[in-house]
């Protein structure tokens, strides 16, 4: 895997969006922080365009993305946000920029389908915070300070959690690659270009907003694709504000989570600290890491 560079002070980051619409005060304190580290935040030409939910139109959020992976002086993109539009430009995307002029991108959530491009593509990327997240909703003042080590100091990471639920824990040590995002992204990408392979890696997801049975249907589908066949392990993350029908699925999300990981010998802990809630610690998507799994504590290091 291709690393991109460490940034430097005075190094540019530029902000973009390739789904839903934002504006200039909510990125306010991102732009704060940034500067406070000593990088220089700049704005996609389209950003602060409208196109009903989106950051524009799908040309002005493809023209900012292609942009941004094209300019040689860059080191760093930052999505501002999620939300949803990022599958309907990623397929016109040209990596060879990125490929010529490493750059670190950094996202989640919807911004997942275009990490599993980066991995495929064998470049380094982030899950991570967002632009949106530096007012500290999706990305506590840990989660953004193990952004800017990553970044910025290159430097081995050490997570080291334990699980609030001892029962569903599965101990053991793991090595590989570092894959994975969102939920629903992950099983939408299966057999399309976006497509991705996670034998052999540490896989871990994580989602919200969805009804509990599609959280099963979600993962039902990546396991009848033999995406849990040949992992070295797996972290599940937050499966967070699930909604359910008027006659109960009778399971919560991390139970549906469990009776889909059964069967397998890959080491396995829940909740953690990765997605839509405060604490959403920063992944480097194709890293080698080391996991170490016992019922009272999970360490990841990177």
């Amino acid at each position: 895997m291709i690393r991109p560079p460490k940034l430097n002070s005075g190094d540019k980051v530029r902000l973009i969006s390739t789904a839903r619409k934002i504006s200039a005060e909510d990125l306010e304190p991102c732009v704060e922080e940034l500067k406070s580290w000593g990088l220089e935040p700049e704005f996609g030409a389209h950003l602060f365009e409208e196109d009903n939910q989106y950051a524009g139109t799908d040309s002005h959020r493809l023209a900012d993305l292609q942009a941004a992976l094209d300019d040689p002086d860059l080191k760093c993109i930052l999505c501002a946000r999620g939300g949803y539009g990022t599958l309907r430009i990623l397929d016109q995307v040209n990596l060879d920029g990125l490929l010529k002029h490493p750059k670190w991108i950094i996202g989640f959530s919807d911004v997942t389908p275009l990490l599993l491009r980066c991995f495929a593509a064998g470049i380094e990327s982030v899950h991570g915070p967002m632009g949106i997240s530096f007012d500290g909703k999706t990305g506590d003042d840990s989660s953004r300070e193990f952004l800017r080590k990553i970044l910025m100091e290159d430097r081995v990471i050490e997570y080291i959690i334990n699980p609030e639920d001892q029962s569903k824990v599965r101990p053991g040590k793991a090595k590989g690659r570092i894959l994975g995002g969102n939920l629903t992204l992950l099983s939408h990408c299966v057999g399309t270009l976006s497509d991705f392979d996670p034998t052999g890696c540490i896989l871990f997801y994580e989602d919200l907003d969805e009804y509990l049975y599609n959280i099963d249907r979600l993962i039902l589908h990546l396991k009848r694709s033999r995406k849990f066949e040949g992992l070295a392990g797996l972290l599940v993350g937050g499966i967070t504000d699930l909604k359910d029908n008027t006659v109960p699925f009778g399971k919560t999300g991390e139970e549906i989570a469990w009776e889909h990981a059964a069967g397998y010998a890959w080491p396995l802990v829940m909740g953690f600290p990765v997605g839509h809630w405060e604490r959403n610690y920063p992944l480097v998507i194709g890293r080698e890491a080391e996991l170490e799994i016992s019922h009272v504590k999970a360490v990841l290091r990177f």
